[in-house]
């Protein structure tokens, strides 16, 4: 290719003074008095023996797994089964006044909840009254809800005050409803993240937060068990490259087999060297850049196999680069210090040419709204563009290299781009700051991760550095073993949670490196020319395409594939009707830039 020279939550537990606690509502007697009805779910009873363990390792206690199993059949809605593991097992999810306690909350007996809730044994000082706060809020939010608003300030005053609990919330309350008119009460209250809709259920699940597992089992207990348990199997897994996610029925392993290393497809419809290619962000797409002055967009089957959709003619120079809208519904095509033409994907016609007299495009990216667009001149400035091609912004930029690349982040806020030799400047359109990465070699090229906060950046000394930009740049690992002296190669993130590096080689091989460790697992050997750039297809793992100076792309797919090798124009006429000298494709025609089709 082109040359390239060298505040207090309610779970929290407060301390009361002994003046608060004489102050405290007549429901609460903080006695140690046993609980009557002896209940293992409030209180442990005295050793009677072992308890009874379940699974392999004895590590699981019975009483607890049931209870857990129990209360997931409740919260899927199966109560039936529930009630029937209760009554079979002899395990019953709560204690009986657990139960009186859940239903006087559901039916809104506030007084008698209290007074239930002071009655479950064992239960510390503190977390009685962080549960007491959150009922008698609730209780005071209805009184308001029911226009009850003497109610209200009574409850707020003689019965939530005396806890000293979470004094801050107390004092917002009294102070909004001192401020506020009836009518913008609730208002007033959503401001201090007070939900006056919030259901009875939803105070349930608060509470539960709020005390003891033995007395309210969580919410979603055995979710966040197995949740963690593929946690820690996805975290161990060395190759994790999965499409289907990770299966409950056995441990989770990949092999190396489910990186992308063996060829499926062979694309050969351009006839020059293909500089540059880019995965759409759904998957279904591949644009692709060629010296030979075309792009071409190729379009991903069901089976995985890539037929071109259609050859985009019209730039004067070669195609430096391609940008896919956020939607994909249209794609630009930037020529070599040249102009920059938009593409409607569907049909191959061009919808509009940008360009600036006297001055040529070097680079372009979209904006995430898809309304405006951002590009890179000759002068060294950078120009906002609307869709219709009138200039919205622009400013002075720093170019003192051959290097193009330049990328916006999904926010629409940060701009990206070189500035010198070996700088890379941050550049927050929102509050104008300006934060710097400064390499200690010449910056080849760079690109973004999908999340917008790591950087991949290519060196002229054969390294690809990964830096961490989410607040102050840092480098937090290395890559190497890929070949460069005198062209511009590209690398990119792929895989699943783009847990992979990729990067093309002059050697006409694809490097692949595990992204955390920063080992070289897999070198694919294929093309018979320098590799210029490399895309992973964001929606399928296993699907990695890679661009070279042999006038092809390589599809390299999973070990696993099922999807046989195949060349794509390489004969007089394929299947799908695509010619070898690349001139046509399956419907037959050639999208020239000023919207008109040939046959």
């Amino acid at each position: 290719m082109g040359g390239f020279e060298d505040d207090e939550p309610p779970s929290k537990r407060a301390r009361a003074s002994s003046v608060e606690s004489a102050s405290l509502p007549d429901s609460f007697s903080f006695s140690k008095s046993a609980n009557p009805l002896g209940s293992t779910m409030a209180r442990p009873l005295p050793s009677q023996g072992k308890e009874v363990m379940v699974g392999s390792k004895g590590v699981i206690k019975k009483d607890e797994f049931v209870r857990i199993i129990t209360k997931t059949l409740y919260s899927l809605g199966y109560e039936r089964s529930g009630a029937v593991l209760e009554e079979e097992s002899g395990i019953t999810l709560h204690d009986p006044m657990v139960n009186l306690f859940r239903e006087q909350v559901v039916d809104g007996n506030w007084d008698s909840a209290v007074a239930t809730l002071n009655k479950i044994g064992n239960l510390d000082e503190n977390i009685v009254k962080s549960a007491a706060f959150l009922i008698l809020e609730q209780k005071f939010i209805e009184l308001l809800r029911n226009d009850n608003v003497m109610g209200a300030m009574k409850t707020l005053r003689s019965e939530i005050t005396p806890l000293g609990v979470n004094r801050k919330r107390v004092h917002e309350l009294s102070t909004c409803m001192i401020s506020c008119s009836p009518q913008q009460l609730f208002l007033g209250f959503s401001k201090l993240g007070i939900d006056s809709s919030s259901s009875r259920l939803k105070l349930l699940e608060e509470l539960q937060k709020v005390l003891p597992p033995t007395v309210m089992v969580p919410e979603r207990r055995l979710e966040n068990l197995v949740e963690q348990a593929l946690t820690v199997q996805r975290a161990g897994c060395y190759f994790h490259n999965s499409i289907d996610g990770l299966s409950l029925y056995v441990d989770h392993q990949c092999g190396k087999d489910h990186i992308p290393s063996r060829t499926l497809q062979v694309l050969r419809a351009h006839r020059d060297e293909v500089w540059f290619i880019q995965f759409s962000n759904n998957g279904k797409y591949l644009a692709s850049a060629s010296n030979d002055k075309s792009a071409i967009i190729w379009e991903v089957g069901e089976d995985g196999e890539l037929l071109l959709k259609h050859t985009l003619s019209g730039h004067e120079k070669s195609v430096m680069m391609v940008a896919w809208s956020p939607d994909d519904c249209q794609l630009l095509t930037c020529g070599q210090e040249e102009t920059i033409r938009r593409w409607d994907v569907e049909s191959g016609k061009c919808l509009h040419v940008y360009e600036k007299h006297g001055i040529g495009f070097i680079s372009c990216a979209w904006f995430p709204d898809g309304k405006q667009i951002l590009s890179v001149l000759t002068d060294q400035n950078f120009y906002i563009w609307g869709l219709d091609g009138k200039e919205v912004d622009s400013w002075k930029g720093q170019r003192s290299t051959k290097t193009s690349d330049f990328a916006v982040a999904k926010d629409g806020k940060l701009i990206i781009s070189m500035n010198g030799e070996s700088t890379i400047l941050l550049f927050d359109r929102e509050t104008k700051q300006e934060r710097l990465i400064e390499e200690d070699k010449t910056i080849t090229s760079f690109s973004l991760s999908e999340d917008g906060d790591f950087l991949l950046i290519n060196l002229v000394t054969e390294e690809i550095h990964l830096w961490n930009i989410r607040i102050d740049p840092i480098c937090v690992n290395r890559y190497s073993g890929h070949k460069r002296t005198r062209f511009l190669i590209r690398s990119c993130f792929g895989g699943s949670e783009q847990a992979f590096v990729a990067s093309g080689s002059e050697d006409s091989q694809v490097y692949i490196w595990h992204r955390a460790t920063g080992d070289l697992i897999e070198t694919l050997a294929g093309h018979s020319g320098t590799v210029n750039c490399v895309s992973w297809n964001p929606a399928n793992p296993h699907m990695l395409a890679s661009a070279s100076d042999d006038h092809t792309i390589r599809i390299w797919g999973a070990k696993k594939a099922s999807l046989k090798l195949k060349d794509v124009g390489s004969s007089s006429c394929s299947s799908n009707g695509i010619h070898a000298n690349g001139k046509a494709h399956g419907n037959g025609f050639v999208h020239q830039c000023n919207g008109n089709s040939t046959k």
